[in-house]
C-alpha cells in the first residue's frame, strides 16, 4: 500500500525538499502553506497553519485526496526575535503561533484519522535552540523547546492506539533563507559553520529531508518520543577548542592566521 503524507510549510526551503524526497520514496504526498507551490506531484493546499478553520478544510481536503494519511511532518514556522525587554505582544505571539500553536493545530486535525487507521507517525521540527540559545531569539527559542516537549507528550498519550511522534531538532540547514541572513561574508561564514562540527559540514534541506525518512520508517518506532539533533555533532565541540591553534591542529583545522 502506497504510504500518504501531509507536509507543512511545503513550499519552503525544508518542506519542499522533505516532500521531494517522500515523493522519490514512492509516498503520495500533500502540503500546507499559506502561499507558493511545492514540488511537482505534491497536492498543494493553502492555508495559515495558525488558522484553526484553514488548517481543518485543507487537512480534510488531503485527506480525501489521499484516502489515508500516514504521517504528518511540521515544517511551517518562522525565525524571528528580539532581545526579550525588545519584544512586543505581537512579536511573541506571532513567533509562538507560528512555530507551537501551528502545529497543535495540525496534529489535532489529523489525530483522528490515525487513530482510525490505528496507525500513523508525526514528525514535528525542532531546533538547537532551544538547548544552546543565540541572541534575542527568545520566543523561537521558547516555542521550539515547547515542541518538543508536547512531542513527548502525545508520543505517551496515543502511543497506545499505534502511533510514533518524534521531534527532529536541526542546528544550521543550508537554504535559500538561511543565507540570506549571512550577509556580504557568506562564504567565510559557512566556512566557520563547517569548522563548527566534526563533520565539517553545513548540511543542505536534502540532507535533513534524509532524517525525515528515516524517521518515518518502521525501524524508528521504537524512538517514539525522541528528540534527535541533527547538528552534525556541533554540540560536542567546546568553543574554546576553536580557538587555540593546537586544539585546532587535533581537530584537523588550520591555525586561525592561516
Amino acid at each position: 500500500m502506497t504510504r500518504t503524507a501531509l507536509i507543512t510549510g511545503a513550499a519552503g526551503g525544508i518542506g519542499s525538499a522533505v516532500a521531494a524526497r517522500l515523493l522519490a520514496d514512492g509516498w503520495q504526498v500533500a502540503g500546507l502553506d499559506l502561499v507558493g507551490t511545492g514540488p511537482a506531484g505534491v497536492r498543494m493546499h493553502h492555508a495559515d497553519a495558525t488558522d484553526p478553520a484553514g488548517v481543518r478544510a485543507a487537512v480534510a481536503a488531503a485527506r480525501a485526496e489521499l484516502g489515508r494519511l500516514d504521517a504528518l511532518v511540521t515544517c511551517a514556522g518562522l525565525t524571528e526575535g528580539a532581545p526579550l525587554h525588545e519584544t512586543t505582544d505581537e512579536q511573541w505571539h506571532r513567533v509562538l503561533d507560528a512555530n507551537l500553536t501551528s502545529v497543535f493545530h495540525c496534529v489535532r486535525e489529523v489525530l483522528p484519522a490515525m487513530l482510525e487507521a490505528g496507525s500513523g507517525t508525526v514528525v514535528t521540527v525542532g531546533s538547537v535552540l532551544h538547548r544552546t540559545a543565540a541572541p534575542g531569539l527568545p520566543a523561537y527559542a521558547a516555542a521550539k523547546g515547547a515542541i518538543a516537549a508536547l512531542t513527548r507528550q502525545l508520543a505517551v498519550d496515543y502511543g497506545r492506539y499505534g502511533l510514533t511522534f518524534l521531534t527532529l531538532s536541526p542546528g544550521w540547514v543550508r537554504t535559500p533563507a538561511t543565507e540570506s541572513r549571512l550577509g556580504p561574508h557568506a562564504e567565510r561564514d559557512l566556512a566557520r559553520l563547517r569548522e563548527s562540527n566534526p563533520l565539517r559540514t553545513v548540511p543542505d534541506a536534502e540532507r535533513f529531508a534524509d532524517a525525515v525518512a528515516l524517521a518515518l520508517s518502521p525501524a524508528a518506532a521504537l524512538l517514539t518520543g525522541s528528540e534527535l539533533v541533527l547538528d552534525a555533532g556541533a554540540r560536542l565541540v567546546s568553543p574554546a577548542s576553536l580557538l587555540r591553534d593546537a586544539h585546532r591542529e587535533r581537530l584537523g583545522l588550520p591555525p586561525l592566521d592561516a
